[in-house]
């Protein structure tokens, strides 16, 4: 019986592990047909099976659970399919590009405009659903996410191709292990056998993905921590901090669009046109680069550490030689 289980057991584990994952595949094609269907123009079998790399058949029992849902799934005289939004109500509003079109001339041009936060904030009530999860619904990012599902099932090494690297400022291939997706899918954690080091990659900072034909070899050093709002996660090279801030309704539209898991630890103050953000984080330099952008926005309120922190990179950027330092193109 031991040797039975022995043998056994970790091919079920496996098992278990590629329905949960093929679940979630399934439950990501959905939503991004759902948000494909009610963009026009209406869209055949063919088209849709060639965007997400499908076979027709699969597509429309896609459809079938689509409509199961209680949308409102339609077809065209030229067997094209669509899902029937709120008509009258969009023909009222903004679009999401008009929306966004606004809202950077409101935030480029009347900074010191009385109606500028009222402004903001109506243009943002139409966006703020967008922000979210953009990750799960843009065709491209899925298929990169199918891609590295797979991968993650198979035990294989991946090819991050062109991926675009802001702490190097390189574009460049990057060979890793997968490990594990942070929430919304927004990040990747690897291990990069190059720097022998558990890294995380922004998923819409990667090109393209290859599956290689060599496994996964470094199971153990591979290590999931959860990252920080800002994608860090624990190092021990860098210091952790405490952070609280004060942000104006413009900084606060802001980090929400940059940092989507900021969105839990914001809290509007009551009688104020300002938001609270205090949380623990666990590098802080992305907090010093914002801050650093929207200096008339933010008022830090602590941590005294990452008040002394911030002073101190401030106390350096002035102690600098102007050939020093740019402020880039």
């Amino acid at each position: 019986m031991s040797l039975f289980f022995d043998f056994f057991f970790p091919f079920l584990f496996s098992q278990k592990r590629y329905v949960i994952m093929l679940n979630q595949v399934k439950i990501l094609r959905v939503l991004q047909l759902i948000s494909l269907l009610k963009k026009p123009p209406s869209k055949t079998i063919k088209s849709i099976a060639s965007i997400f790399n499908n076979t027709d058949r699969t597509i429309y029992r896609y459809l079938d659970l689509i409509s199961e849902l209680g949308f409102d799934l339609q077809k065209d005289e030229n067997n094209r399919y669509y899902i029937i939004g709120d008509i009258e109500n969009d023909a009222n509003n903004f679009t999401a590009d008009e929306a966004n079109l606004l809202k950077e001339l409101v935030l480029k041009s009347a900074n010191k405009n009385k109606l500028k936060d009222s402004i903001l904030k109506k243009l943002y009530l139409q966006s703020e659903v967008s922000i979210q999860g953009n990750n799960l619904l843009n065709a491209h990012l899925g298929k990169i996410i199918d891609t590295i599902s797979s991968a993650l099932v198979n035990n294989k090494q991946i090819k991050l191709k062109n991926y675009h690297s802001v702490s190097s400022a390189l574009i460049s291939d990057r060979i890793v292990e997968p490990i594990k997706f942070t929430e919304n899918y927004t990040s990747l954690c690897a291990f990069e056998p190059k720097s022998m080091e558990n890294k995380y990659f922004k998923v819409d900072r990667i090109s393209d993905v290859e599956i290689l034909k060599a496994d996964c070899k470094y199971q153990d050093k591979h290590k999931y921590s959860h990252p920080d709002a800002f994608g860090y996660a624990v190092s021990n090279e860098v210091e952790q901090y405490d952070i609280d801030l004060r942000l104006s309704l413009r900084a606060y539209i802001l980090i929400k669009e940059e940092y989507p898991m900021v969105n839990n630890f914001l809290k509007h103050e009551t009688g104020k046109n300002t938001y609270r953000l205090k949380l623990k984080v666990n590098n802080p330099k992305p907090v010093l680069r914002f801050i650093m952008g929207l200096l008339d926005d933010i008022e830090v309120l602590g941590s005294f550490e990452f008040q002394e922190y911030l002073l101190g990179h401030i106390g350096k950027l002035l102690t600098m030689e102007p050939e020093e330092y740019s402020l880039g193109d």
